[in-house]
């Protein structure tokens, strides 16, 4: 067993300590926009294995004046340098002896050194830079270089211009072994993998074969980890969506105000009045308005349950919850049960009635043919007859609605959204406010999910109808045990899509890793 130890080290202000609590998941140190925060290191653990190996991570206090520390840091050793940096700065300058000190820990006890810089500005036009690199050569150790403050989330080729900036401007030191983005507030759990791995990959080439194993070990600890809580996200998803796709309102109105019910005195309406289509203060206009409640109650309890297992606090808004409603306004399936004793008393209208039957026969789900067998059954039955045969048929006794087939695809994608939304959101921002998806992100969704349309189909038509059956929760189980695997496919390939750089097979940026590392860099 070993320690291994990584520092986060930077310019002031640029975001260590929000970038620790995001990769701990835990609210460590003090946050604010200000300078010299960070006063000393502070260690935690990032990750155990049950074998006793560690990985430490060392939130250290800010570089302000860089030229100035590298001009103290020459007078080291001698009788003038111990002075001003033991006890002139100590007390003259606590930010400054503060930054000496970090500079010490970070060269006595770290293997690997983070240094962060703020990506919202052009390599260019970062000057402390390169004072901070003379800095890090005195440490003396290997330097992975974290993009800190990207801002949201990119479509991949935008994502890479920039880190393809960065790495020429860094090109000249070398001892920056790698760049990689990081962001504090919208990294995804794949940023962090390959963090892990790059470690790893520099302790191998450093031939420090004990820590290397070690990495390896604690890198297989968070993967497992990481997996567990993918897995669980995926049975979230899954059984969310299942719920919402078998939930059935049953209707307080009886069904006489479908199509044969509504015969008596209201013939020439019979066209409108199928199914719920006569109004907005009708049978469906009531399902859409309890399906919405329905629905909004099952998405805040989701993402509630999503926050929780990446570690989060907060609650789902208002704003991402009418997005989810207006993807499926109006999409509302209604299944109303014919009133046999108020259509016997039309049986004299029959042959007036013929269309709007057909009509309910078709929303039922039957064939033209079963239409016309009805038709013939009418005169030997009557229509007391025919209306127990459609309820028969339908499989229900009650009036109910739910979600249209149409609808539920839109749903999938708006819950995939949703995980991505929270797999990105960084702890260091706070608690959790859902904003507005990146632009890419539909389509990504979208095209992810393209190739299953027609897996995704055959679920949605044999979720069942029954509403008895509904209520026992037999058809969402089943619902949510085959949407699972699909969904986590879909997420995988859709991780690959947004960040083709941690794909299997893509090239590292950095030493090249152990063999079997590019199958490990595959997200979870």
């Amino acid at each position: 067993m070993a320690t291994v130890t990584l520092s986060l080290v930077s310019h002031t202000n640029v975001g260590k300590t929000t970038l620790a609590r995001t990769l701990l998941a835990a609210d460590i140190g003090e946050v604010r926009d200000a300078p010299h925060v960070t006063e000393f290191a502070d260690g935690h653990e990032l990750i155990a294995t049950p074998a006793g190996d560690r990985l430490r991570l060392w939130d250290t206090p800010g570089f302000g004046d860089s030229a100035r520390l590298v001009q103290r840091l020459r007078r080291e050793g001698s009788a003038l340098g111990w002075f001003l940096s033991q006890v002139w700065d100590r007390w003259r300058d606590r930010a400054f002896w503060s930054s000496q000190r970090a500079l010490h820990h970070v060269r006595e006890q770290s293997d690997v050194v983070l240094y962060l810089v703020n990506a919202a500005e052009s390599p260019a036009a970062a000057g402390y830079v390169a004072p901070e690199m003379e800095l890090l050569q005195w440490v003396g150790k290997p330097v992975l270089v974290l993009l800190n403050q990207l801002g949201a989330p990119r479509a991949p080729a935008d994502e890479a211009a920039d880190l393809a900036a960065w790495r020429t401007q860094l090109a000249r030191w070398p001892l920056v072994r790698g760049v990689l983005p990081l962001d504090a507030f919208a990294r995804c759990w794949v940023h962090e993998a390959r963090l892990l791995h790059a470690v790893q990959a520099l302790l191998q080439g450093a031939g420090d074969t004990e820590k290397a194993a070690a990495m390896a070990r604690l890198t297989a600890a968070w993967t497992e980890r990481r997996e567990a809580a993918f897995d669980a996200a995926m049975h979230e998803l899954a059984a969310s969506l299942a719920r919402i796709a078998t939930t059935r309102v049953t209707l307080d109105e009886p069904g006489g105000r479908a199509a044969l019910a509504g015969l008596g005195g209201r013939l020439r309406d019979l066209g409108s009045a199928v199914l719920g289509r006569e109004g907005s203060g009708g049978p469906a206009a009531a399902a859409q308005r309890a399906l919405a409640q329905a629905l909004e109650a099952e998405v805040r309890d989701s993402t509630q349950r999503l926050l929780e297992l990446h570690g989060l606090a907060g609650r789902a808004g208002d704003a991402a919850l009418e997005q989810v409603l207006e993807r499926v306004a109006g999409q509302v399936a209604l299944r109303e049960r014919v009133d046999e004793g108020r259509a016997a008393v039309i049986g004299g209208a029959l042959t007036g009635a013929l269309a709007g039957l057909k009509a309910d026969l078709a929303s039922g789900g039957l064939t033209l043919g079963g239409g016309l067998i009805a038709g013939g059954l009418l005169g030997a039955l009557g229509a007391a007859g025919v209306a127990r045969g459609i309820n028969l048929v339908r499989g229900t006794d009650r009036s109910w609605a739910g979600w249209q087939d149409a609808a539920l695809t839109p749903l999938a994608e708006a819950a995939l959204l949703r995980y991505l939304a929270v797999a990105h959101f960084g702890r260091g921002r706070g608690e959790w406010v859902q904003g507005e998806a990146p632009p890419h992100w539909p389509q990504a969704v979208a095209e992810a999910l393209r190739p299953r349309q027609a897996d995704l189909a055959a679920l949605w038509a044999g979720r069942g109808e029954r509403p008895e059956a509904a209520a026992a929760g037999a058809p969402a189980a089943r619902l949510a045990a085959a949407l699972q695997p699909l969904l986590r496919e879909t997420v995988r390939d859709l991780l690959r899509r947004l960040y083709p750089d941690d794909a299997p097979g893509a090239a590292p940026a950095f030493p090249a890793a152990p063999a079997g590392l590019a199958a490990a860099q595959s997200p979870a």
